[in-house]
């Protein structure tokens, strides 16, 4: 139980991260649209990956498959509804439940991400 209170804070988190980088990007910079949802992954996943390092651990996002697949998601639907002028708490709830259901179903299915072609994920023992 504690586990799934732990991946669901996580999540939390990230997507949070996520989605703060990505409208931060569209406000402050001159980014084109790739550059700030790569933002807005970014600022979710290394929240994520700095803390892992601290507390001495792998990096989640090295770990598992669908970590910066929602991510990107959630970024790249902030960013879109910003700029189909959908903005404010509805924009910014429906990319994080979307977020939050992608990573949910990969966590629940033990669903990764697909790896480049020619490479195996190791078997964890």
């Amino acid at each position: 139980m504690a586990t799934t209170a732990l991946v669901v804070l996580d999540l939390v988190g990230t997507f949070a991260f996520a989605l703060n980088g990505a409208l931060t990007a569209l406000r402050a910079t001159r980014l084109d649209i790739v550059g700030m949802v790569t933002l807005g992954m970014i600022t979710g996943v290394g929240g994520g990956t700095i803390r892992d390092v601290l507390i001495r651990q792998v990096p989640s996002v090295l770990s598992s498959g669908l970590y910066a697949v929602p991510a990107l998601v959630g970024a790249t639907t902030v960013v879109v509804a910003d700029l189909l002028d959908i903005r404010g708490p509805v924009a910014a709830v429906g990319a994080a439940a979307l977020c939050f259901a992608i990573r949910m179903i990969g966590v629940h299915y033990d669903v990764d991400a697909p790896l480049p072609p020619g490479s195996r994920r190791q078997e964890e023992e």
